[in-house]
């Protein structure tokens, strides 16, 4: 499933395509939506933003289309009524003069009034978002910190959405190797430094993966990777899916556990010395 800054990318890729263009056909495939294609004709999308692992599309009559993934959406952009080549299943699709978006394979899909985003069921369990330009590095520092999280087991925290929005797999074992800490730990058991380390590292994390269009890994460190002819896989993460490969920082090899069914990566000499 897609991350925080792959769901931000796409809200960029939708907004820059659909932005202030007047919207000329749309189709809805849920019987439930059917009444909205004529309603939204006309008008125009403001912004389409992520709230975790979902998107909100705003039109310019206060209307809001939620939509999450789940594991198979995917939404595809491409010029004015040339529909991508594939099998998936349409759900959704906004045409402009220049541009046309569609959504295909998501079970998720809502309209809502903009007065009830906040209250929606799925938002409203929120933590905050690092990619949401009202974040500060203090907001995720205060979850770091939080009595309510502090008996939780980091492994697990990490993957919850009302702690932090938008990380999940890769992100979680990519910031514990930078926090340098031990995946095995409860939160009330990590020192202050370490949790402000953690706060650094998913903050910074989750931008320079948002900016860098899926690189974890630290940039000097990524240029060194590519003179010697690397592969995308071995310098993108430092940790992420690399068992048995060798630490970018330190050489030691990398191992995997499993909790909760996923794996987790990590480098024993830089997590669990003491």
């Amino acid at each position: 499933m897609p991350e925080g800054p792959e769901i931000w990318r796409t809200a960029d890729s939708l907004t820059k395509a659909l932005k202030d263009r007047p919207i000329e056909d749309l189709y809805f495939a849920f019987d439930e939506l059917k009444d909205y294609e004529a309603k939204l004709k006309g008008q125009s999308v403001e912004n389409v933003e992520a709230r975790g692992k979902a998107l909100l599309t705003f039109f310019d009559n206060n209307n809001v289309m939620y939509s999450h993934n789940q594991l198979y959406g995917k939404w595809m952009v491409s010029d004015a009524d040339k529909e991508p080549d594939t099998n998936r299943s349409l759900r959704v699709a906004i045409h402009n003069g220049d541009k046309s978006a569609y959504l295909y394979s998501a079970s998720e899909i809502e309209m809502l009034n903009r007065e009830e985003v906040d209250q929606h069921s799925y938002i409203k369990k929120l933590g905050p978002d690092v990619l949401h330009p009202d974040t500060t590095y203090e907001d995720i520092l205060v979850q770091f910190k939080s009595e309510k999280f502090k008996n939780r087991k980091l492994t697990t925290l990490l993957l919850d959405q009302g702690f932090v929005s938008g990380i999940g797999n890769y992100l979680r074992s990519e910031i514990m190797f930078y926090a340098k800490v031990n995946p095995e730990k409860k939160l009330r058991e990590y020192t202050g430094e370490e949790k402000e380390a953690l706060a650094e590292a998913t903050y910074k994390l989750t931008t320079r993966s948002y900016e860098t269009g899926g690189i974890t890994n630290d940039q000097k460190i990524v240029e060194a990777l590519k003179r010697e002819n690397a592969s995308y896989s071995d310098y993108r993460h430092f940790v992420y899916k690399r068992t048995d490969d060798r630490c970018h920082k330190c050489g030691s090899i990398i191992e995997e556990d499993k909790t909760g069914g996923r794996k987790i990566y990590f480098c024993p000499n830089c997590q669990l010395q003491d």
